[in-house]
């Protein structure tokens, strides 16, 4: 499906669906495991084109989508695109990447290693230039008001959003980690792509660069899995990595919601399927929108609860990390 497209969306409002097509094919990239990438050098030659010119436009409280992969952040953000003033980037790692050379964690525009977390000190003057002006530059491409970028790995970066983008708004989604993990090892397992014989594209990146980031600077900076590092990195298990994300990026989320951040608002997937009126009123207030029965009723037109996915066994000593947060986070074992 392109740019997110269906007959369902479109009908709800047809011209989002120009807006849709102007973020995939203009703004978004192309990732690792997916076709068309001839197209990103193009892209980062149009971004430094568009370097040329003054700022189109004052970004204001620009939203955010972060968690983890595989836990409801795409359908939120199509959700979510339908309203007025948002235009929707899904996940656009280019216009980052150009801003910053170390936001590629995975491998698919640079071999320079990445950054996994940042904060303040990595949002200097010339990011900060940069993504203010590829983002007013889109805004004015697609006549919308408001930024919704949806990249879950921006909940280990709030700070660093933070510094470029004072009033920015994060809505934390999550769901069952059970669920979350078995969806992200199965899309790895469906899409991996071999493209040498010595060179391996899936979730976890060019050759797992992803995993090995998260590995080195992530877990390695937790209190609790620091401790069996060795045990870590020579996991091979889609099903077990993906729990390890699970586990590192839930506990940055518990991180922001102990912290009270007035900027961030935590959101349950299964409440988003089952109570969407409510949930959406609520995202909209807290992103300061105004509430719009057309974005509801698409929700509550395409949203199904879906049966949860059965228990899987985690490597020792991990579990007791998965077991604790899902009880943190109020699911059942």
């Amino acid at each position: 499906m392109i740019a997110q497209l269906s007959k369902s969306y479109i009908k709800n409002k047809p011209s989002k669906a120009f807006s849709r097509l102007v973020s995939y094919l203009f703004f978004e990239g192309r990732p690792l495991a997916a076709k068309g990438q001839f197209i990103n050098p193009l892209l980062l030659f149009f971004y430094q084109f568009i370097q040329l010119f003054p700022q189109l436009k004052k970004i204001t409280k620009p939203v955010f989508i972060i968690g983890m992969g595989r836990s409801g952040t795409t359908v939120l953000g199509k959700i979510l695109s339908l309203h007025s003033e948002l235009g929707f980037l899904n996940e656009p790692k280019a216009l980052w990447y150009f801003s910053n050379n170390s936001d590629d964690i995975i491998g698919t525009y640079t071999d320079h290693i990445g950054k996994y977390c940042m904060n303040e000190t990595d949002a200097n003057k010339s990011v900060k230039n940069k993504i203010h002006k590829l983002y007013a530059f889109y805004l004015r491409s697609i006549f919308s008001k408001r930024v919704l970028d949806k990249y879950p790995e921006m909940i280990f970066r709030t700070e660093y959003i933070k510094q470029i983008f004072p009033d920015a708004k994060f809505v934390f989604i999550y769901r069952n980690g059970w669920d979350t993990a078995s969806s992200s090892a199965h899309w790895s397992e469906k899409n991996t792509v071999q493209k040498h014989d010595d060179e391996v594209h899936d979730w976890w990146g060019k050759n797992n660069r992803k995993w090995n980031l998260l590995i080195d600077q992530v877990a390695q900076l937790d209190e609790e899995l620091k401790q069996d590092l060795e045990k870590l990195k020579p996991l091979t298990k889609h099903m077990d990595k993906s729990a390890i994300e699970w586990i590192l990026t839930m506990k940055r989320g518990n991180e922001l919601m102990q912290e009270n951040d007035p900027a961030v608002l935590p959101i349950k997937y299964e409440e988003l399927t089952s109570h969407p009126h409510k949930v959406l009123t609520e995202i909209f207030s807290f992103c300061e929108l105004e509430y719009q029965e057309r974005v509801v009723q698409y929700a509550l037109n395409t949203l199904t609860v879906n049966k949860a996915k059965p228990s899987f066994h985690i490597t020792e000593p991990f579990d007791s990390s998965f077991n604790n947060l899902m009880q943190k986070f109020s699911y059942k074992l």
